[in-house]
């Protein structure tokens, strides 16, 4: 295997100690973390003429041109350091879980006097109590709908009293206690609360003793309304209850039971949450970048990534096989856990075994499913692309479409959006925005268009010239957002932005390889170049569904820009008033105030505590935003 002079210089240098190294490829972007005992040892493998090798680690090695290494005290600090960074950088040679955006989670306001439940996707460490994480916001929201009947939690923001005079509708339709009227004490309130935490973790039996406790010594002390309200909690309670399958004994000890199933490059892991000797809930998660990878690799990923995110670890972890480094990750659960051991178990027969059967079969269904879906998908977008193809008279299928919108307030801020689609999905690493420099201080769409344009495909032209120079960093590419033409090129307008774009792509001789069409916004009519008549794409075809889609996309880009645009230039100009206020003592308090508002609101002191505001100025920039 022939190794670079500066990966070799590297190699030669690697220390024995435990710790993480980082690869990165030619751009400098991480394609692969990974964790060792010997740094020295694990690295220097990777270079080894090993017939041992997958394709994948093959395929690794050769983009790797630069190699970075973390040294840890122990090799639990070395697996937590690599889940940390797997998670942050999301190397593309790493397995890990397909969707990047943060999973849902039940947030209960514990740390507040009278708790709410609000469903977020950021679990911090702020008193509250966490119940996840969710595949489906949609699922969490359905299932508070319910859980809300028989435990009517606080949505609003009204600082609880008891002392107001009247409560909302919710109290009327049973949604809520209102302890805002005092029609519950904070401590009655909490109850309910703690209850609703008790419930969730899957421990409903000593709730509903309770609770029938309560029921009848209502009912001996005549307080039938109160009685009444037990009695339709209970049977809400019980009709949940009775949907959640027994499979041990009530005194069982909590467990998650996990198994997975495979398919190409991807990997579906279904869990099956066991609480109180019942299945309370399921969950499956798709990881990607699996191949070449053994099952066991797999799941020893999918366990550490899950539990970095769960908000709860259980008493006990059933697997179908055992993992890499068990011992090593029952101490990290066990961290997790406060201290309290985590047993990871292989079930070899009973009803546990059984459970991990059951839960494998869930998962090589719900993959079927879901690569039927993608399928789906795949088949419309291409569907769409040949539809496209065919009405518009394009030489081939338009696997890349880009689309440009413009968006100001009266001329003001105005911004250019470029968004792309590749084979009929957004591309959003691609696009880009234009602020605009020539047409300023007017509202003229058309000037913007040709502006946009203009210096979208000078962008281009620069990257056909070998000898240009794209950046001051040595190796720098040129930007892939401009190095290539598109198949298709739509502006959002018509006529007249058409008639701009068919000049911007006539001076630089692109007219005859860019096809260019304009879509007007109110029938949403294609309109060609040099062409009276306009095309109205089928009402429900995949194509005019596509052409939408990219259209709202830009759309939406172009609106987010230019409000971006439009604050910054508020915030600037409001203090650019003021004498004294220069660039940088504008920069300065921007970056400890946030935002001008927050400037007004400060007081003398605080403002002197900027850098270069003294007194006299601080009181005069008091005076100016007041």
């Amino acid at each position: 295997m022939e190794i670079s002079e500066h990966i070799q210089g590297i190699l030669d240098t690697l220390p024995t100690k435990p710790g993480c190294y980082l690869m990165r490829n030619a751009e400098g972007t991480i394609i692969y973390v990974g964790k060792a005992i010997s740094l020295r040892n694990r690295v220097r493998s990777y270079f080894h003429a090993d017939a041992s090798h997958d394709q994948k680690t093959r395929r690794l090695v050769r983009e790797i041109a630069h190699i970075e290494w973390i040294v840890v005290g122990s090799e639990l600090e070395a697996l937590i350091l690599e889940m940390n960074l797997i998670k942050k950088h999301r190397p593309k040679f790493n397995i890990r879980l397909k969707d990047d955006k943060r999973y849902p989670y039940i947030k209960i306001h514990w740390n507040e006097p009278f708790p709410k439940v609000t469903v977020t996707r950021l679990m911090e460490d702020d008193g509250a109590r966490y119940f996840g994480p969710y595949t489906s916001a949609w699922a969490v929201y359905q299932t508070l709908d319910v859980l809300r009947r028989v435990f009517p939690y606080l949505t609003c923001d009204r600082e609880i009293t008891g002392q107001d005079k009247r409560a909302c509708l919710y109290y009327d339709i049973k949604l809520c206690l209102a302890p805002c009227i005092g029609a519950v004490d904070q401590t009655g309130y909490r109850q309910m609360i703690a209850d609703f935490q008790e419930f969730l973790s899957g421990h409903s039996e000593p709730i509903m003793q309770r609770m029938q406790k309560d029921m009848e010594t209502a009912s001996d002390e005549m307080r039938f309304e109160r009685a009444a309200a037990l009695r339709d909690q209970l049977k809400a309670m019980h009709s949940i209850v009775e949907r959640q399958k027994v499979v041990f004994a009530s005194d069982y000890k909590d467990s998650d039971v996990i198994a997975m199933a495979r398919s190409d490059s991807e990997a579906c892991v279904q869990i099956f949450f066991i609480r109180g000797g019942k299945l309370i809930g399921r969950e499956y998660f798709v990881l990607e970048g699996t191949e070449d990878a053994g099952d066991t690799e797999v799941m020893s990923q999918f366990v550490t990534q899950f539990y970095t995110e769960a908000a709860t670890v259980p008493q006990q972890v059933m697997l179908p096989k055992e993992i890499e480094e068990a011992q090593i990750i029952g101490q990290w659960l066990r961290s997790r856990r406060g201290g309290q051991k985590v047993e990871i178990s292989v079930p070899r027969g009973g009803q546990s075994r059984e459970l991990v059967k059951m839960a494998a079969e869930n998962a090589a269904e719900t993959l079927q499913a879901l690569r039927t879906q993608w399928q789906a998908d795949a088949h419309r977008q291409e569907q769409a692309l040949a539809e496209l193809q065919s009405a518009l008279q394009l030489p081939g299928p338009p696997n890349r479409v880009e689309c440009y919108d413009i968006s100001h307030t009266q001329g003001v801020a105005t911004v250019g959006s470029m968004v792309v689609f590749s084979q009929g999905v957004p591309d959003k690493k691609l696009y880009r925005r234009f602020n605009i420099e020539t047409a300023a201080g007017a509202p003229d769409d058309f000037a913007s268009m040709e502006e946009v344009l203009t210096r979208r495909f000078r962008r281009w032209q620069i990257t056909q010239d070998p000898a240009a120079d794209f950046g001051t960093a040595p190796g720098t590419k040129p930007d892939e957002s401009f190095a290539f033409l598109p198949d298709l090129l739509i502006v959002d307008g018509g006529k007249g932005q058409l008639s701009r774009a068919v000049s911007v792509l006539e001076k630089f001789d692109l007219f005859d390889q860019v096809p260019v069409v304009g879509l007007a916004k109110e029938r949403e009519e294609l309109f060609f170049p040099n062409k009276s008549d306009s095309l109205l794409l089928p009402r429900h075809s995949q194509a005019l569904y596509l052409v939408q889609r990219i259209r709202d996309e830009a759309h939406r880009f172009a609106i987010t820009a230019h409000r971006a645009r439009r604050t910054k230039q508020g915030m600037a100009s409001a203090l650019d008033s003021i004498p004294g206020i220069g660039p940088a003592k504008r920069k300065a308090l921007l970056k400890q105030f946030g935002s001008v508002d927050k400037i007004r609101e400060a007081t003398v002191v605080e403002l002197t505590a900027v850098p270069g505001i003294n007194e006299m100025l601080a009181q005069n920039i008091k005076a100016h935003l007041e």
